[in-house]
């Protein structure tokens, strides 16, 4: 896709006054639609120069426009988490840009219906680990390495409730999201001398094109999930980004390391 961006040449330069985010670069991956696209507008609202990554190219360039109609700063790059290239450039982008990238919501991901362990094909097993594991990974080693060249910066990952309990999920998607509240760990030790802060957020059942996907395709699991959380009822994608706004800013400096439930009460349980 072409890259768009709606920079301050194209407008007058928008920033609220006290935003959460005012002057800070924010990549959000997954940012097409749900969590990604929501966390795209808040951040924006919140004063951030969003970079949204996604495969969708249309879609990711319907969130800018609406950023941008907004009077937000966005710069959408289409790409697949999966290539390294893809999120290499996404990041060079930003730094070219915005001059630099100062936090990450890496959010990406892709789960299946909950086909059991043994019938499960290599395919299948591979496109959870490959999106919800190495998509984070390519992430934070580009990510990391434009962070420490600003001395410092704030990444949040996306985990989910599969991240701590066998939730019905498939089972390689649980894998994954413990590989990722993992990953999340240890560069949070990694690079806390270094002035980076890793989070992730543990995500419930959640409102979104992802889930309404799982939900067709099994019906069943409907009751479960809006039963499992204390509130019994889904989340709002908006409620998720809220949270990740939060780790990515100042008001979070002295958090790192953390697994942080947005799931309506299921992991307290």
């Amino acid at each position: 896709m072409t890259d768009v961006m709606f920079a301050d040449r194209d407008r007058p330069q928008h920033r609220p006054e006290g935003g959460l985010l005012n002057g800070r670069t924010v990549m959000i991956t997954g940012a097409s639609s749900g969590i990604g696209a929501a966390a795209g507008r808040l951040f924006a609202a919140e004063g951030a120069a969003v970079v949204l990554m996604a495969r969708r190219a249309e879609r990711l360039r319907e969130v800018a426009a609406g950023i941008h109609a907004t009077g937000g700063r966005a710069l959408a790059v289409g790409g697949d988490v999966t290539r390294a290239q893809d999120v290499q450039r996404a990041v060079a982008q930003a730094v070219d840009a915005f001059g630099g990238l100062d936090a990450a919501f890496n959010n990406a991901g892709w789960t299946s219906a909950g086909t059991p362990l043994h019938q499960m094909d290599e395919a299948e097993y591979d496109r959870i680990m490959d999106v919800n594991v190495r998509g984070v990974w390519h992430c934070m080693r580009h990510q990391i390495t434009a962070m420490l060249e600003l001395g410092g910066g704030a990444i949040v990952n996306t985990a989910s409730v599969a991240g701590m309990l066998a939730t019905g999920a498939a089972a390689p998607y649980i894998a994954a999201k413990h590989a990722v509240l993992g990953l999340t760990r240890a560069a949070a030790s990694e690079y806390g001398q270094q002035s980076i802060r890793v989070n992730a957020l543990v995500v419930g059942s959640t409102r979104s094109e992802l889930m309404d996907q799982v939900l067709t395709d099994d019906p069943a699991l409907t009751e479960p999930f809006t039963r499992r959380a204390v509130q019994q009822r889904l989340a709002d994608p908006t409620e998720v980004a809220h949270a990740a706004a939060w780790l990515c800013s100042d008001r979070a400096s002295f958090v790192t390391g953390a697994a942080v439930p947005v799931d309506g009460g299921w992991t307290a349980q």
